[in-house]
């Protein structure tokens, strides 16, 4: 087993010795994404319609392996869903379907599937200025330098900001690297700003919108919590994480309700966002790529994030291996939540590939 201290250990690993690829063939992935392709779990109800692996021509023998590594890598959740019906469930020690966890930095994709609602509806666009909506001086570049970041660059990783500090929000922490658009860095504090970028545009508290318009038009539960003052982490089960997992995998649709019609949003979100990494969208986690860059380092590794997953999987990937991610290929959405894995990665880790080497003998 991998047990890499950095995924920059793991991804030059990768790229020295080579990984071989024999991703599962869905014989259904010709079901077009809609609502006569897919199930979605009624809004009302704890009921989810399920499906068992004989059905779907899986292989029930590797389960077992499949969840010993899960339960030995600290899981308490996982789900696995097949055209929206749950293929996969298992809980962990004293985890149940009703036990909140935290999303960490996969609920980035939360912030930026409600950025496109705000877009959407005419709030703001993302070559607005950040300055427009957090006022000048919001961070300690001059005035020159801050007027090049737009809502744009903090959705791709892109502010020039130094990202050694951090969740640090406040002027003095934001301090000039380089160039809005010039440098990729994975740095929490633009990020986090979006929401009250958001908050302003619209003249709601972020919370408040992102459940009028999202969390409630799907069933989910859930709640932002910040525990540091500085950071606002989603927490839910992990069921409502696999319904927004589900309405992604829909392109923004949910069961004829459209949640995000703007479909060139939902394209760009889900693909390479500029050229720095091209593993990297609006906040959500690109496979299938010639190159990527991970957090905390400037490198970039011409390999792909997960070589055992399906080239076109998009993911949110948070502390501790949080995961959501989505195969449009073939209509799969996996969540897995849970302590630290060891794997000491902030968003890919080695635990991404070895999970997907396993889930690939279940599915073949």
């Amino acid at each position: 087993m991998i047990r890499s201290k950095t995924y920059i250990l793991f991804l030059i690993t990768t790229l020295i010795l080579g990984c071989s690829k024999d991703t599962p063939i869905d014989e259904n992935n010709d079901i077009p994404l809609e609502n006569n392709g897919l199930y979605f779990p009624p809004l009302d109800t704890s009921d989810w319609d399920t499906v068992d692996l004989e059905g779907l021509n899986w292989n029930a023998d590797a389960e077992a392996e499949l969840y010993d590594f899960l339960n030995t890598n600290g899981t308490r959740a996982f789900i696995v869903l097949k055209d929206g019906k749950i293929a996969l469930e298992k809980y962990f020690g004293d985890h149940t379907e009703s036990t909140p966890w935290y999303w960490a930095s996969a609920g980035k994709t939360l912030t930026s599937f409600t950025t496109g609602i705000a877009l959407q509806e005419g709030f703001l666009s993302l070559n607005d200025k950040t300055a427009d909506y957090l006022g000048k001086g919001w961070t300690s570049l001059t005035n020159e330098k801050e007027e090049l970041i737009t809502i744009w660059h903090q959705l791709t990783m892109t502010s020039g900001m130094d990202d050694t500090q951090g969740d640090c929000k406040t002027p003095d922490c934001l301090t000039y690297v380089a160039d809005a658009g010039t440098r990729w860095s994975y740095h929490n504090a633009p990020y986090t700003l979006i929401q009250q970028v958001i908050s302003n545009a619209t003249q709601m508290e972020f919370e408040d919108y992102f459940a009028s318009k999202v969390k409630d038009q799907i069933g989910m539960g859930g709640s932002w919590i910040s525990t540091n003052g500085i950071n606002n982490v989603y927490w839910s089960t992990a069921r409502s994480m696999a319904r927004f997992g589900l309405l992604n995998l829909n392109k923004g649709n949910w069961n004829g309700t459209p949640i995000l019609e703007n479909t060139d949003y939902i394209t760009s979100m889900s693909t390479t966002s500029q050229d720095l990494n091209k593993s990297y969208g609006y906040l959500w986690w690109l496979n299938g790529k010639e190159s990527a860059m991970v957090p905390q380092s400037q490198l970039v590794f011409n390999t792909e994030l997960m070589p055992n997953a399906p080239d076109d999987l998009y993911a949110g990937l948070g502390k501790n291996d949080q995961k959501l991610y989505i195969v449009p290929s073939q209509n799969l959405v996996v969540v897995r939540m849970g302590e630290d894995t060891g794997y000491q990665a902030l968003g890919p880790s080695g635990f991404d590939d070895e999970l997907w080497a396993l889930l690939n003998k279940v599915m073949d």
